[in-house]
């Protein structure tokens, strides 16, 4: 009887162990707890990148998982199998492609991705420079503008660029009437005027009537020389109205710049080509002056005689501004 009920003790032990035994080889291998992938997308600067495609792909699998980068940059794949490599693969706009390295989880682990920094694809980061010279030469100008000798006087016909951009018709008459307005050039004109009333030239006698006179001729002058010279000409024969100072070489190359700058000029090509406009302004101005001189200073030998001394002041006026003025001119906020 003993050993009857050890039998049935013995059955009732073997049944319990084998049972559930049995069932799971019914039912497979164990269920195991799923894991967490976690992680954020900055670039390369720091900063989060918002609404990039994230994929969790199994390298066993070619159905990926997707979700999209949060607006500060964060991203959160959950129930991921564990014991299964994944990568991880991000896209964003203008960046190149971000891919992991192999991940395997754990069960029930909670995995944080680091390191993920997005870099600009080259072909944004590109720069493509184009020279618009009309742009270039709109700077210019302005700088020119703004030149003036000891902060006072202005020195706006002068480029100190070593390479300047052609002036447009527009700029060579804007220019021309800048020169012409001047409050000191208005007050140069009254100077002169006086100078001229004390010499008596032109003959137009003394008293207050003549110097009248004299501001008018005075300002013709120059208006008729700056405008003809300095606009005219210069936009019909497409050639440069200013001086070009070429402050380095030797002495004697720079007095040789500053002789012939009244007969060499650069076309708006960039070429160097005979100062038709400089030598017509002048011989213009000259010959319109018959206008409005009194009869004994008209005449065509006192109009190539006038002709001559402006160009004669030309070349004067291009040595002070190669050796003198260039160093007492203001430019770009100083003195250089």
């Amino acid at each position: 009887m003993l050993s009857l009920t050890r039998i049935h003790l013995v059955i009732a032990v073997a049944v319990t162990l084998i049972v559930p035994t049995c069932l799971l080889a019914e039912n497979g291998k164990p269920e195991l707890k799923p894991g967490i992938i976690v992680g954020t997308a900055i670039d390369v600067n720091g900063d989060a990148v918002s609404n990039a495609r994230v994929e969790l792909k199994s390298l066993d699998n070619d159905d990926p998982r997707v979700v999209t980068t949060r607006e500060s940059g964060a991203f959160e794949f959950r129930d991921v199998a564990p014991g299964i490599p994944y990568e991880i693969i991000i896209r964003a706009q203008d960046f190149s492609d971000w891919n992991s390295s192999s991940i395997t989880l754990e069960p029930g682990q909670f995995k944080l991705v680091t390191g993920i920094k997005l870099e600009i694809r080259p072909e944004v980061t590109r720069i493509d420079v184009t020279y618009d010279p009309v742009q270039v030469a709109t700077e210019q100008l302005k700088a020119e503008e703004h030149q003036r000798v000891l902060g006072i006087v202005p020195n706006f016909y002068v480029s100190y660029e070593k390479n300047p951009a052609p002036l447009t018709s527009r700029m060579k008459f804007q220019l021309a009437l800048k020169v012409s307005t001047d409050p000191v050039t208005a007050a140069g004109v009254l100077f002169i005027a006086g100078a001229r009333q004390a010499a008596d030239t032109p003959k137009y006698g003394q008293g207050w009537d003549a110097y009248g006179k004299r501001v008018g001729a005075t300002a013709a002058d120059g208006f008729a020389d700056i405008m003809i010279g300095g606009a005219i000409l210069p936009s019909l024969l497409h050639q440069d109205p200013r001086y070009f100072y070429q402050g380095t070489g030797t002495t004697g190359s720079r007095i040789r710049h500053a002789i012939f700058s009244p007969f060499v000029t650069r076309s708006d090509s960039g070429k160097s080509v005979p100062n038709y406009s400089s030598l017509g302004g002048n011989l213009a101005a000259a010959g319109i002056s018959n206008l409005y001189f009194p009869k004994a200073d008209r005449g065509v030998g006192l109009v190539f005689g006038n002709f001559a001394i402006g160009t004669a002041e030309r070349i004067g006026a291009g040595l002070v501004q190669e050796f003198i003025l260039g160093r007492f001119t203001k430019r770009d906020g100083h003195m250089e």
